[in-house]
């Protein structure tokens, strides 16, 4: 049997070699002590798929991955409004610091009725934790991998979309007004993370909007180009062939096709705003990746037997999973490279920036600043207001230069492109109305 298959069937196998196609281990890594024989099972597995993991069982699940395996850690970077924790899992063999590390971070569930993704997290948590092939130590011993396994975990408890407050955590990711996407921006900022990989599900409009697997990159026309590029490659060229080997159709999100030609007929989804995860993690220089799998069934099998429905959505999450590993391990240079550049990007202060329009969508000349303003001033009131949300999107400021208590908010920094879309009037999203400053 393949480990494709075994992992079709068994839901806990190893991310495979062929699909990380990465060298030899290194001597850490093989120093690494073998973990038992006998890994923990999510509810998931446990009943075939016929219901999904319990908030306490992914709990005592990750206690025991971490207990197990000196690969794993976890910390707690929030706390929902019902009091349920926010976990972060880091899997590596590598140091913190070790140069030309590539960063991937998974976001799981961010909708809490979307639990297909959460279950591909925490068997791959898991599996990489257990894993004895070269292959992924090699991987794991060059790459850091953290996992959000369940990003909306009060959503998830009601199996809602939306958080306790009945808010989408998705259209959050600019005013952090959520304690969920406030852990999150706080994970961008501190770990700046190369690939964020943002797993969701979506219900099907047959014959137009019905492909097992769905995949966008970052659509906001201020992500660099070179991040941009890197994201689309990793869509089309790894995460949907990887999903379509494993047997699955695939499609770009928010397309309708014709079903006889395969041709586009109209975009009902996927624009460029600034709030959506995939297109704020390739404002902070991230190769952003939403991946959606198909909630409905399709055919009299699935929808005789709801279990082999949810498998069906987890198997291919779990194959676009050793899609995205796989880009990784073949082009973790072209990545970085991607990635240190945007970042450094920002520094020149040069170019124009736009406040709507997308990279299918092209911005109009009044979404377009042409000739930025050298930075924004913020009232001492202004600024109580938006501090938090500032310093959690790793935004600079300065004291005033001009005699007041205010700040300013330059955009000579990392973060050029954001500064406008957070405080020009003009953005569709404002946090606050920053007075233009010509010259710093």
């Amino acid at each position: 049997m393949t480990p494709r298959a075994r992992r079709a069937r068994a839901l806990a196998v190893t991310v495979t070699a062929t699909a990380l196609a990465l060298p030899l281990i290194n001597a850490s890594a093989q120093a690494s002590p073998a973990p038992p024989a006998s890994p923990p099972r999510t509810g998931f597995e446990s009943s075939a798929g016929a219901r999904w993991t319990g908030q306490d069982e992914e709990r005592r699940f990750l206690t025991a991955v971490d207990r197990a395996s000196d690969r794993v850690s976890m910390t707690r970077i929030g706390t929902t409004r019902q009091g349920r924790p926010l976990q972060l899992v880091r899997v590596s063999t590598a140091p913190g610091t070790a140069p030309g590390t590539t960063t991937v971070l998974l976001i799981c569930s961010q909708h809490g009725d979307e639990p297909s993704g959460r279950e591909a997290c925490l068997t791959t948590v898991r599996d990489l934790a257990y894993a004895k092939d070269r292959a992924t130590l090699r991987f794991l011993a060059r790459t850091t991998v953290l996992v959000v396994p369940t990003a909306n975990p009060d959503g998830r408890a009601a199996d809602t979309r939306g958080n306790a407050d009945g808010v989408d955590v998705n259209r959050d990711h600019l005013a952090l007004a959520t304690a969920e996407a406030r852990a999150l921006a706080a994970v961008l900022r501190d770990h700046r993370p190369d690939v964020v990989y943002d797993l969701h599900e979506y219900g099907a409009t047959p014959p137009y909007y019905d492909k097992d697997l769905l995949a966008l990159w970052p659509r906001n026309p201020n992500t660099d180009a070179r991040v941009h590029d890197e994201a689309h490659t990793l869509s089309e060229s790894y995460v949907r062939p990887a999903a379509e080997r494993a047997g699955f159709d695939s499609g770009v999100y928010g397309i309708w096709t014709d079903p006889v030609t395969g041709e586009p007929v109209k975009q009902v989804a996927g624009d460029g705003q600034e709030r959506i995860l995939r297109n704020t993690a390739g404002l902070k220089h991230a190769v952003g990746l939403l991946v959606e799998t198909r909630v409905d069934p399709l055919t009299p099998e699935e929808r005789n037997d709801p279990a082999l429905n949810n498998r069906r959505r987890v198997n291919s999450q779990l194959a676009a999973l050793d899609g995205l590993f796989g880009h990784v391990g073949d082009r973790r240079a072209a990545i970085g490279a991607a990635t240190t550049t945007a970042r450094l990007a920002g520094l020149r202060d040069r170019g124009p920036i736009h406040l709507g329009g997308a990279d299918n969508d092209p911005p109009e000349p009044a979404e377009t600043l042409q000739d930025p303003p050298c930075g924004y001033r913020l009232d001492p009131a202004q600024y109580a207001g938006v501090k938090d949300e500032l310093a959690l999107h790793g935004v600079a400021v300065r004291a005033d230069g001009d005699g007041g208590d205010g700040v300013l908010v330059p955009l000579r920094q990392s973060r050029r492109a954001l500064v406008p879309l957070l405080l020009d009037t003009r953005a569709a999203y404002h946090l606050a109305e920053g007075r233009p400053v010509a010259a710093c």
